[in-house]
């Protein structure tokens, strides 16, 4: 009997311990930042212009501005996922490109040639500033603009259009908020109790009052097909669905053309009801 309690002891001695390690260090299981820009939209046959601009609370952030080929149809914000940085999404804006829109892209904080350390309210402050200096450097008009977030980007886009009139809201294989999620990766583990990151997506989709288009991956291997579903029950109309194939971080190639004709038919609809 003595022997058991000791084990028993150990083991619940153990396991506060992982526990604190992982409220202290939970930030580098949520962000994967890289700083090497392994390529550029020149690499892919675009013009683009070299853009670094500043957040409210004085960091210099580092985005590229992919201008259409001709007038633009509106311009998108796009607020990309928690590993690697722009240069691991070229695929994607030449998508976006291909459909006659302008694209914005920038790093976070702490992400490629950002300064800072990637947090929660970080990422938001990031996100605004984006907003800030299309509006702003580049006047652009508020509802010119269509902000697009994928997985983690999926709340930081919410947040954004949620604190701001945008024409219209993208969001791709996103979670509801990251303590449901990180219930269902570890569900060994009190997460819901002890995670300090919280990216609510849900809560904040449900109070967006533009057009929402949301996209999932039936097959995505990470974030579950029903956190999409739910993100887009939460949504107000007028609020559009895709349903996606593909896993977690090629669901916006493996659906092929099917992926491009949901957003322009999308983009087609925001624009006629400006």
């Amino acid at each position: 009997m003595k022997m058991v309690l000791w084990l028993l002891s150990v083991l619940a001695i153990f396991f506060l311990i992982l526990l604190a390690l992982l409220f202290i260090f939970q930030s580098r299981l949520v962000y994967f930042p890289s700083s090497d820009i392994e390529a550029t939209p020149e690499d892919y046959g675009l013009e683009y212009e070299d853009v670094y601009f500043k957040t409210e609370d004085e960091l210099f952030l580092h985005g590229w501005f992919i201008p259409a080929d001709d007038t633009p149809r509106a311009t998108l914000i796009f607020c990309h996922g928690n590993a690697g940085n722009i240069s691991h999404r070229l695929e994607s804006i030449e998508q976006f490109h291909s459909l006659g829109l302008n694209v914005f892209i920038f790093d976070y904080r702490g992400y490629g040639n950002s300064q800072g350390q990637p947090t929660e309210e970080g990422t938001y402050k990031d996100a605004q500033a984006a907003w800030n200096y299309l509006t702003g450097k580049k006047n652009i008009s508020d509802d010119e603009l269509i902000i697009f977030g994928r997985s983690l980007g999926g709340p930081v886009a919410a947040w954004l259009a949620l604190n701001n009139q945008p024409r219209g809201l993208i969001i791709e294989s996103s979670f509801t908020s990251l303590p449901e999620l990180g219930s269902e990766i570890y569900p060994y583990l009190p997460v819901k109790y002890f995670l300090r990151i919280k990216y609510p997506t849900r809560e904040y989709v449900r109070k967006v009052k533009v057009p929402v288009l949301i996209g999932h991956s039936i097959r995505d291997n990470l974030i579950s097909f029903h956190h999409g579903k739910r993100l887009f029950d939460a949504a107000r109309e007028p609020k559009y669905w895709l349903e996606m194939m593909g896993d977690h971080n090629i669901g916006f190639i493996e659906t092929g053309d099917r992926y491009l004709k949901e957003i322009n038919s999308f983009i087609e609809v925001i624009n006629e009801n400006r």
